[in-house]
């Protein structure tokens, strides 16, 4: 299902981080590769067997803050996850055609928000990685929030942070889990991500409208602004 978004209708976007305005490859790589490897060494376990164990483990918290909490998983592994994280900060990288769909986004008169289940620390490594916090007004994690985006406390303590108009949003995010929670909180124009691993299959959209690239919505809206 293609986006039709009528721009005039919208004075907030909520962009998420990781799958949407980056590419999901790197967090990927690190937790069903990277991680598993390292640990595995340092507990004397064959990769394998460290990637079933942690395979558990993540199931366990998904959907939860837990899951992205970088904190949570240094205690649970008992090692710096955050300092494992930067030896591959290289892969971080911005989706294609995302700068260029920010850059539209700031000359038109709305509020443009990022709203992450990414912990901090991450969110600032990526910034400084990136650049991209200069397009933005605000940029909330969920950890500041202490509820995942798959809750509805997210959407609810959101609205106490950062004042919207449901029916005036747009939420671009590539987990169709938030998507549902933001739809169930009242959030009427709801858009998610073709691809967000570029390395990995495209995701069944199901219900949502997608885009493989953002310069889906920037030559949309091309024929209004000659």
């Amino acid at each position: 299902m293609k986006p039709d978004i009528e721009w005039n209708l919208i004075n907030t976007v909520l962009l998420d981080m990781d799958g949407t305005l980056l590419d999901l490859y790197f967090d990927n790589f690190f937790w069903q590769e990277y991680l598993p490897e390292q640990w595995g060494k340092l507990n004397g376990m064959d990769v394998e067997d460290a990637k079933l164990q942690l395979k558990e483990w993540y199931k366990k918290e998904a959907g939860t803050l837990s899951w992205y909490c970088l904190d949570f998983w240094t205690n649970r592994l008992q090692f710096d996850v955050f300092k494992l994280k930067a030896d591959v900060e290289h892969l971080i990288t911005v989706r294609p055609y995302a700068l260029n769909f920010l850059e539209m986004l700031s000359t038109m008169p709305c509020t443009i928000v990022m709203v992450t289940n990414a912990h901090q620390k991450l969110v600032e490594m990526k910034m400084d990685k990136t650049g991209i916090d200069i397009y933005f007004d605000r940029i909330i994690s969920a950890h500041s929030l202490g509820s995942a985006k798959e809750e509805q406390l997210f959407w609810s303590k959101l609205m106490q942070e950062e004042p919207f108009n449901p029916e005036q949003t747009l939420l671009i995010d590539d987990n169709l889990t938030v998507l549902r929670a933001a739809r169930q909180y009242g959030i009427r124009h709801l858009l998610t991500i073709t691809r967000p691993d570029s390395r990995s299959e495209s995701q069944d959209s199901k219900e949502f409208a997608s885009i493989d690239s953002f310069d889906d919505l920037i030559s949309a809206r091309l024929p209004a602004n000659p």
